[in-house]
């Protein structure tokens, strides 16, 4: 009984010694929630503290400078006929038609909070003035700048409007986040980002092409190269990094015909966007053009499966979205590709007028001016994709930002900068769509290159 009791004591020691491991790794393992992952935002913004002492931006090679006096020149207003590519209107559709009266697609959310278990969403937040860190380079320093948007270049007389830096609510916790071109660099090293759409996609091209192009030690070995009207590439081969832009303002087909009238193609995409399949990151957009009417409306009729159609403008957009969407779920690889899509840029008319506005709105007393029906139609399209695609909605923070468009302070029809006369009559100069670069389409790009660093399911 002696042994009995001896062994049994035994067994109990090594179970409570066992236990007392088991307790101590349960002890180790359950520390590392004291030291958290960094936030979306901080991990962005982490080298970015410190912004970099402004020196005067080194003569452009000539190269560069010899296209973009080349560019300058080139009116890329008026999009020029294409040859016919994927007839997407002829293929059997087994998914309903959408409604027209369907419920918006949510605003891309952020997983990375506060820490109060609220959402963060980087396109949420205020501007917040910052000479410091603001404008990312200067105008002087990027040759390649259409001179339509060099606002100061063409007599604007502030640069307030250059030095707002937009602070997400609840991302990371932080004011001080900086953004530096470096970055942007290191974004588009191996890369080759292209932008789809109108003028305001190339707003915003030429602007990450300056934040990269300013970035650069060495910018003589950088490239411009205007393939063809519509396409326009920035290349930084150091980093074996290109920068381009397609000019395709409908997304769809806009065809001359032979009698010289225009046929806009709801169910066919130019053949050009053949050439952006295995990008490594497309930015589409379009909108503007579909609400000109009268003399400025693009084309004289609309067609689908060859034959022409009668339709109200909202229905046509619906099904050119529709031919887009399919075009890129049929065409995309998203295991190789990242597909986002710029939301409206709005225009500060009629109003909320952007003559003589020197700050942004602050009281949020913003007056709409885009049609609600055709965003609601931007928006369901995309959340009905199969490919990922990242909503870049960038709207709300775009129409507190009157300040921000060259108003007078642009190019005539010739491209030579409006006179003392025509800056005098706003009405019929002032152009309050586009805007000035350094400005607000530099934020637009370290947005579009904070949410590169997230999954797009995430934010589908």
């Amino acid at each position: 009984m002696d042994s009995v009791a001896t062994s049994s004591a035994q067994r109990w020691a090594l179970c409570s010694l066992l236990c007392l491991c088991l307790f101590s790794a349960g002890l180790l393992l359950g520390s590392r929630p004291f030291f958290p992952t960094p936030r979306l935002w901080e991990h962005f913004s982490r080298a970015q503290q410190q912004r970099l002492a402004r020196t005067a931006p080194p003569p452009a090679p000539p190269h560069v400078a010899a296209a973009a006096a080349t560019y300058h020149n080139h009116d890329v207003e008026a999009p020029a006929p294409d040859a016919g590519y994927s007839d997407l209107g002829r293929e059997e559709e087994d998914d309903e038609e959408l409604a027209l009266g369907s419920a918006p697609a949510p605003a891309p959310a952020w997983e990375d909070g506060d820490g109060e278990g609220r959402e963060c969403d980087l396109l949420d937040g205020s501007w917040v003035h910052d000479p410091a860190a603001y404008p990312l380079y200067q105008a002087a320093g990027c040759p390649f700048l259409s001179d339509q948007v060099t606002c100061r270049r063409n007599g604007r007389p502030d640069a307030g409007y250059e030095q707002w830096r937009w602070q997400p609510w609840g991302c990371g916790g932080s004011s001080s986040a900086r953004f530096r071109g470096a970055e942007a660099l290191e974004q588009c090293r191996n890369r080759r980002l292209v932008f789809v759409g109108d003028s305001l996609n190339r707003n915003m091209w030429e602007s990450l092409a300056c934040i990269i192009y300013t970035a650069l030690p060495d910018r003589s070995r950088t490239r411009i190269e205007d393939v063809s009207s519509e396409y326009r590439i920035f290349r930084a081969m150091d980093y074996n990094c290109s920068v381009e832009f397609f000019w395709s303002p409908f997304l769809v087909k806009l065809e001359t015909k032979q009698d010289q009238t225009k046929a806009l193609k709801l169910d066919q995409l130019p053949t050009m966007l053949k050439q952006v399949v295995g990008a490594d990151v497309i930015i589409f957009n379009t909108g503007h053009w579909w609400t000109h009417t009268g003399k400025l409306k693009a084309w004289d009729h609309l067609e689908r499966n060859g034959v022409l159609i009668e339709m109200e403008g909202e229905e046509a957009f619906n099904r050119a979205l529709r031919t887009w969407t399919r075009w890129v779920d049929h065409n995309i690889d998203p295991t190789r590709t990242r597909v986002f899509f710029r939301s409206i840029s709005p225009e500060h008319k009629s109003a909320n007028w952007c003559y003589n506005q020197t700050t942004p709105i602050t009281n949020e007393t913003i007056i709409p001016w885009f049609p609600k029906g055709l965003i609601s139609i931007i928006e369901r399209n995309i959340q009905s994709m199969k490919t990922p695609a990242t909503y870049l909605n960038i709207t709300h923070l775009s129409e507190l930002r009157i300040d921000a468009h060259p108003s007078v302070y642009t190019t005539n029809r010739d491209g030579k900068p409006l006179s003392t006369e025509q800056r005098q009559q706003p009405i019929t100069y002032a152009d309050c769509s586009h805007w000035c670069l350094p400005g607000l389409p530099d934020t637009w790009n370290v947005l579009l290159l904070a949410s590169l660093m997230r999954h797009p399911s995430n934010v589908h």
